[in-house]
């Protein structure tokens, strides 16, 4: 399976990566930094859709946001969707 990001979004760079790799960190602490830099490119854009800061959103928008991309998904194709999985 290809799990590479399109071009138009990518959740972690390569300078990022790599930083991460070079870490002291140990394999599944690596993997969670990832997760959690990405986790926070998904939550800017859940705040900008929404115009406001990410501070400020809360549980049901972050659902509300997932609900409409799979929903895009389904319905336009993985292109269309800001997720592309």
């Amino acid at each position: 399976m290809d799990f590479q990001q399109q071009p138009t979004t990518q959740f972690l760079s390569l300078e990022e990566s790599a930083k991460v790799d070079a870490a002291l960190l140990s394999s599944p602490e690596k993997f969670l930094t990832r997760l959690t830099i990405s986790s926070l490119r998904v939550l800017q854009e859940i705040a900008k859709e929404n115009n406001i800061a990410v501070e400020e959103l809360t549980t049901q928008q972050i659902i509300a946001w997932f609900e409409k991309d799979g929903k895009i998904r389904r319905e336009k194709g993985v292109e269309a969707a800001f997720l592309k999985w």
